[in-house]
């Protein structure tokens, strides 16, 4: 493994750990509690939230999306099928992210909607689910390298 993919795959498991976090308190915490706002206010509110909520997340998604496609140029691991389903993860947490979690939230920015809001929460476990099995993807492809590395000092 050259020094270029350990950078790579450590730069994509701590974006995808820290997308974990977030995609589990989102899902846990705040997309549940966005009924319980003032709804003469909700509009303001949704428009704070996706603006604030891009900060946070945008690099973080830019960063593991990046690392992702690189890795298969310099893959840490001979088992190309695990890079390709973390590909395959990212790609899915995006197409849900631009076609399911935008239109819901840009829906939520003309005022609370029941409807959207419960679309929201639900389809919001693709990426919960997706961000999940990403982090034990990396987790897994890291115990494999730093296992092959172990062997290689022994």
């Amino acid at each position: 493994m050259t020094q270029t993919s350990l950078i790579l795959l450590l730069l994509n498991a701590l974006s995808t750990w820290f997308m974990l976090g977030v995609i589990w308190y989102v899902q846990i915490v705040q997309y549940p509690l966005f009924s319980w706002i003032d709804k003469d206010r909700f509009g303001t509110y949704q428009e704070r939230f996706q603006w604030r909520t891009t900060l946070v997340v945008g690099g973080p998604m830019v960063v593991e999306a990046f690392t992702s496609v690189l890795l298969l140029w310099y893959p840490p691991i001979a088992d190309h099928s695990l890079l390709l389903m973390g590909v395959g993860l990212v790609f899915l947490i995006w197409i849900s992210t631009a076609f399911l979690q935008i239109p819901c939230h840009g829906e939520l920015a003309r005022g609370y909607q029941p409807v959207y809001h419960r679309r929201l929460v639900l389809s919001n476990w693709i990426r919960t689910i997706s961000w999940t099995l990403r982090t034990i993807l990396v987790l897994w492809i890291l115990f494999t390298v730093l296992a092959g590395s172990a062997e290689l000092t022994e």
